[in-house]
């Protein structure tokens, strides 16, 4: 695993904003209150890993994956809605949508690896993951323009379409999904990643809609009981890019608790996801499987043996209110998950290219390894303001159709 310089191919930003990436940049102010942009696409630069080393994240992810599965139906044995600060039902309908084997599309692990050692798992969005076009889209892009020989580690968008079609002809959705994403984000990933799943999934011909959740009614009637577009059209499935553990604080949430749904949609991702979405899992994780090499120890509430560790709080996300305590760094995150109890990880620190610290997020589709995005940032915690760069396969060529179908069969 290589960082490598490269010049950006001209007109960078143009190209990246046509394929759907509506946001290249990342305001930054500056010390005189006026905004600077930097770049959050980063083609400045590129990672080179080698098959060997694509195979050992493939299976960890993959190991990852199940073991998740596993510890999802320990912790509705072991927390209660308190416990996670949900509403009282939550767990429940999580572990009904379990039982039930729901169906899941996609989620990602954030891995620390640096080519040598075993990978670590540092946590997973298992509900509301976005960083899609940046990975399926972007750099397979980029890919085709520089290295067009190549391959990558980037199987995404097919196992989306084969995903979608397998639901197709399976009958699965037959009055179409809803796709659905928040109007209150302003940067426009929301709107940007609902709409490129939207894409797959038309794509497989399947029948879609789509607009803000907050359009998203609830018909009261008798007869009825059932949530309605925005057009008034029942919804009878729906992806929703929007967090369940949010959702189910809500009033519309209130329906899906109560079981007030004459037919209750089919969410994606499902209401069993909330437990792949909470930091709470990773002790539950360790209290499965300890000294797992892929795995970090942690606990929730104390940092117990630990001397170095990384405090993060249950539902936090983009490193908002998370503590690191260690030898060589000590920073406190602003934000707005304060109040949450926090879960402590073993700190690790990132692998250091150059001052650019690299976390890998490493994508499931349908249950299976599909592909990464690499992340830099200049401090040991991935926020905002982390860049996502492409990478390379080094010693792989670009695979044929036969090839790539051989390996979606399997």
């Amino acid at each position: 695993m290589r960082r490598h310089e490269i010049t950006p191919r001209l007109g960078w930003r143009e190209k990246v904003e046509s394929q759907g990436l509506v946001f290249p940049v990342t305001p930054v102010d500056g010390p005189d209150g006026t905004a600077t942009d930097v770049p959050y696409w980063n083609e400045s630069a590129w990672y080179d890993f080698s098959m060997a080393e694509v195979e050992r994240l493939e299976s960890a992810t993959d190991e990852l994956y199940g073991m998740c599965l596993e510890a999802a139906r320990e912790m509705t044995r072991r927390y209660t809605d308190a416990d996670l600060g949900l509403p009282s039902g939550a767990l429940a309908l999580a572990k009904a949508s379990l039982d039930r084997g729901d169906p899941s599309v996609y989620a990602r692990f954030d891995l620390v690896y640096d080519g040598v050692g075993a990978a670590k798992m540092l946590e997973i969005n298992g509900d509301t993951p976005t960083g899609l076009v940046e990975t399926a889209v972007a750099q397979w892009g980029w890919l085709e323009d520089v290295f067009p020989y190549r391959d990558q580690w980037n199987s995404l968008h097919d196992r989306l379409v084969r995903w979608w079609t397998d639901s197709e002809e399976s009958g699965r959705y037959p009055d179409g999904v809803h796709f659905l994403h928040s109007d209150v984000d302003e940067s426009g990933e929301e709107e940007m990643t609902t709409t490129y799943l939207r894409d797959t999934a038309a794509l497989a011909g399947v029948r879609t809609y789509g607009h803000p959740i907050q359009g998203l009614g609830w018909d009261d009637a008798a007869d009825a009981r059932q949530f309605v577009d925005d057009f008034g059209l029942p919804v009878r499935a729906a992806f929703k890019l929007y967090p369940w553990e949010d959702m189910l604080h809500e009033p519309f949430g209130a329906h899906v608790l109560a079981g007030r749904e004459a037919r209750p949609v089919q969410w994606l991702e499902p209401a069993w996801k909330l437990l792949l979405s909470t930091k709470a899992i990773l002790p539950v994780l360790w209290d499965l499987f300890p000294g797992h090499p892929n795995l970090l120890p942690a606990y929730l509430g104390e940092p117990r043996g630990l001397t170095q560790w990384v405090a993060k709080p249950l539902w936090g996300r983009e490193g908002d209110n998370v503590h690191v305590h260690a030898d060589d760094v000590r920073q406190v995150n602003d934000g707005a998950y304060g109040d949450q109890p926090l879960v402590y990880q073993q700190y690790v620190p990132l692998p250091d290219f150059d001052g650019n610290r690299v976390v890998l997020g490493s994508w499931v589709i349908g249950g299976v390894a599909a592909g990464c995005l690499v992340r830099e940032s200049d401090g040991p915690v991935t926020d905002y303001f982390s860049r996502v760069v492409p990478h390379v396969i080094g010693d792989a060529r670009m695979p044929d159709d036969a090839q790539v179908q051989a390996w979606l069969d399997e």
